[in-house]
């Protein structure tokens, strides 16, 4: 599928996985299958040659390059001074998601994948002009890279079964009232037998 990338938000270990500090947000990703759906839709995006972009994030043990204190969920996180620390197990996809085709874009501060990234120039050298986004969260990593796309002058596409937030309410209004006006909104089982 000529122009387009899968571009998957923080499915790592330190957030959705074994290692994690936010059970809510694991617990919201089980209620609505969001890492066998992304699996899924990874493994179709794969087979009809789409790029896998693994959008991650991590934070150097000294914090060199991070902004720390302009942000109170930043602040808070880092009080554990082990948090999804650079070379950790913690900042790794997760197992059932990677391939040694996919990409990878690691961000160390903030929380959208483009702004002091190489994310960009890596899409645009891939001739791709849509990004389809899937992972977390709704509340903020999601608009945040549907935001900065559109911006960009990229079309995205955000897989409504592959994505998720807190609480539910919220989630569900970020995908219909801010998501709803920047973003085509398709399911992952859409996206297979498109791609398929």
């Amino acid at each position: 599928m000529e122009g387009v990338a899968v571009l998957v938000m923080e499915m790592q270990r330190g957030v959705v996985g074994d290692l994690t500090k936010f059970p809510d947000l694991v617990a919201a990703c089980a209620r609505h299958d969001v890492v066998p759906n992304t699996a899924r839709l990874l493994r179709a995006a794969r087979a009809a040659a789409v790029p896998v972009v693994h959008c991650t994030a991590a934070f150097r043990a000294d914090r060199a390059g991070s902004h720390t204190a302009n942000c109170p969920f930043i602040v808070s996180l880092l009080k554990d001074p082990a948090h999804m620390l650079e070379g950790t197990p913690a900042v790794e996809v997760l197992p059932e998601l990677r391939d040694p085709g996919d990409l990878e874009s690691r961000r160390h501060h903030g929380f959208s994948p483009f702004t002091g990234t190489s994310l960009d120039m890596t899409l645009r050298s891939l001739g791709v002009s849509t990004v389809v986004a899937a992972g977390v969260s709704l509340n903020l990593g999601i608009p945040g890279l549907a935001l900065e796309a559109v911006n960009l002058g990229y079309r995205v596409t955000v897989v409504t079964d592959a994505v998720a937030g807190v609480p539910e309410d919220y989630a569900r209004a970020v995908l219909r009232n801010t998501l709803g006006l920047l973003a085509t909104r398709v399911t992952a089982a859409g996206l297979v037998e498109a791609w398929s």
